[in-house]
């Protein structure tokens, strides 16, 4: 018990004096983006207990609210911080719920493409051969489509294929329309490496006392290579919370009856030249906080992690 209990500040004291924790406290750029990034991330996970109204609730809302500007300016109400929409529902919610459900499609997204990319990379690099070929060329045809037009088709076919499917279907739809472009990246970067860490020592040892192939390559060579993948996750966050928020304003996005960031902006956009300016300002604003906030960590991150600039 004594042990385990002073072996653990060991590891924090060690961490704490680690050049990623060092460089991270020495950037007030990287310390500003992770507050604020943790605060949106608070604020959309605990929507229901943050936000001041719940702007889903049909019986809560009143048409005598609707379009009240923010209060500080003449017109606006102490009751909502930053006015209403055409329907009364507070603006400041609807972002707390708006972005809980952007930051979902996002994370899911680039796990799932995370999770293919990685994988067919590693076995890219690690076989070679044929199959390297062929992956590759798959990935150079998955390139020469923009990734907006290739989730836009993806989404269209699953709507006409299931015209009254269930919001989760919808929403994993959504998902999957985002990350299938997405996987290119990570496979290529983990090709890449995968094919300097296989002529490496210590995977020619592993050969020689006869570990198995898959344990080599995922118990040896993986962790190996999950340092670029980091990086390039943490950028491709901001990226597919951008082509939601994108695909919703278009239309094609979640469904309206979950609204995110992008269907908040497309609802305001309606409004935007007769006044109500703050409809539309305020989800684009709190989807460009969001998505600066994850760039500017994955540039830290990217620089914390680069041994040349260490």
């Amino acid at each position: 018990m004594n042990t385990a209990s002073a072996a653990e500040p060991s590891k924090l004291s060690r961490w704490l004096d680690s050049d990623v924790w060092f460089s991270f406290r020495s950037s007030p750029v990287a310390m500003g983006a992770a507050l604020v990034a943790a605060a949106c991330l608070f604020c959309a996970a605990f929507a229901p207990w943050v936000a001041p109204h719940n702007p889903f609730d049909l019986a809560s809302l009143s048409l005598s609210d609707a379009r009240l500007p923010p209060a500080w300016m003449a017109e606006g109400s102490r009751k909502y911080l930053l006015g209403t929409d055409d329907q009364g529902r507070d603006i400041l919610s609807a972002l707390f719920y708006g972005a809980r459900l952007s930051l979902v499609v996002g994370l899911a997204s680039v796990a799932l493409s995370a999770l293919v990319g990685v994988a067919l990379g590693l076995v890219s690099g690690f076989v070679g051969g044929r199959l390297d070929a062929f992956l590759m060329r798959l990935c150079d045809v998955m390139l020469s489509f923009p990734s907006i037009l290739v989730a836009l088709l993806i989404n269209g076919v699953a709507r006409a294929m299931f015209p009254n499917a269930p919001d989760n279907l919808a929403l994993g739809v959504l998902v999957l329309a985002i990350a299938l472009p997405g996987w290119v990246q990570y496979a290529r970067t983990v090709r890449g490496s995968t094919m300097v860490e296989r002529n490496k020592e210590y995977v020619q040892a592993a050969r020689v006392i006869g570990v198995a192939p898959r344990r080599i390559m995922f118990g040896h060579v993986l962790p190996n290579v999950l340092g670029p993948v980091l990086v390039l996750a943490t950028i491709q966050v901001a990226s597919a919370i951008i082509t939601e928020a994108t695909l919703s304003f278009l239309g094609v996005g979640v469904p309206p009856t979950s609204p995110s960031l992008g269907t908040l902006i497309r609802i305001g956009n309606d409004f935007l030249f007769s006044g109500e300016w703050w409809i539309t300002v305020f989800p684009g604003a709190m989807l460009v906080l969001i998505s600066l906030s994850v760039n500017l960590l994955g540039d830290w991150l990217r620089d914390a992690l680069n041994p040349r600039l260490q």
